[in-house]
């Protein structure tokens, strides 16, 4: 019979990360094995406080879907039962990759996707004063594509240190809901003319309906606005690019039919993930063909990853080695 199990684990950073929410210096991700009949699966997720999530309800979450709903262990099934949340998350690629076992394919395979191969990653720069941007942006310079984390404030002073320090390199920023509808305003005639090519999550996601048909000069994507396809017609009408992140979507199935609808509806996709292990970064890179942005960089930041892991070196993310998952 299908066995679940589930760990905490606790992954130290080699710096201190923030964004406009907070800062951390460490990752918590929890880990779930599913075994039926000799073979076993993994899939790792992360709780995410801003979702109201946490470290012990997941665990109780995906204990009680073993327990209590063994039959509805199915990767169809789980999405009619259980909410898309982090715990969906983790079992649901651990069944991607029980099945891939059993079966002796990988996942990319049982999925019709095609298979992983190396793509340019966004690097993600944590937000600091000024000049302290500069300089890691600076240490940072050979990675073509990157991400800076801002609040609302020094916001243009911030970009302008990047882009001095960088002045070939494209550049994306992150507001993670800091700004207002008047700063976003204010901001995008002068992070167009600094080159800035994209702008996640200015807003709170309880204040997008500002954007409703807004004419921005730099285009705008979606983060903690957006989580599954029913939010899509919502805020087609907002947003150029959507992140899909697996822990939002409650799973890598979920995902891939999310990036099919938003490809259909002719916007472009950004693959993220929560900062976390190779573990829930292989799964989501299965959908990098789709994307127009690939910001998967927590290897980078993580004082050390799973051995054959993911690889982010010069902006190129490497797909983990075939063994380690799928």
């Amino acid at each position: 019979a299908m066995k679940i199990t589930t760990r905490h684990e606790n992954w130290p950073l080699r710096d201190s990360f923030s964004i406009s929410r907070g800062s951390k210096t460490s990752v918590d991700v929890i880990i779930a094995e599913i075994e039926d009949t000799g073979a076993s699966g993994i899939g790792e997720c992360v709780p995410y406080p801003r979702y109201g999530e946490t470290i012990e309800q997941t665990l109780l979450d995906i204990s009680s879907m073993g327990n209590s709903h063994a039959s509805e262990l199915k990767r169809d099934s789980l999405r009619d039962h259980f909410p898309a949340n982090a715990a969906r998350n983790a079992v649901d690629c651990a069944l991607w990759h029980l099945e891939s076992r059993q079966i002796g394919k990988e996942v990319w395979e049982i999925a019709h996707l095609p298979p992983p191969k190396p793509v340019l990653g966004a690097c993600s720069l944590s937000l600091e004063e000024p000049y302290k941007l500069a300089q890691s942006a600076e240490a940072q310079s050979n990675f073509p594509l990157l991400k800076i984390k801002l609040g609302d404030d020094l916001v243009v002073e911030s970009v302008r240190a990047v882009r001095d320090a960088c002045p070939s390199n494209r550049l994306i920023v992150d507001a993670n809901e800091a700004w207002t509808a008047d700063s976003l305003t204010r901001y995008l005639p002068k992070l167009a003319k600094l080159g800035v090519e994209m702008i996640e999550q200015p807003l709170p996601a309880s204040d997008d309906e500002f954007l409703e048909n807004f004419d921005s000069e730099i285009p705008l994507c979606a983060d903690e606005s957006f989580h599954l396809g029913s939010d899509l017609e919502r805020l087609i009408n907002r947003y150029e690019v959507f992140n899909i992140k697996l822990d939002k979507t409650g799973g890598l199935t979920e995902a891939i039919s999310l990036a099919q609808q938003i490809h259909s509806a002719g916007k472009k996709i950004m693959i993220g993930s929560m900062m976390a292990t190779s573990y829930s970064l292989s799964p989501a890179l299965l959908l990098a063909h789709y994307a127009s942005y690939v910001d998967l960089d927590s290897s980078i930041w993580l004082l050390e990853d799973h051995p054959n892991g993911v690889k982010f070196i010069d902006g190129v993310l490497y797909p983990a080695d075939r063994s380690f998952w799928g």
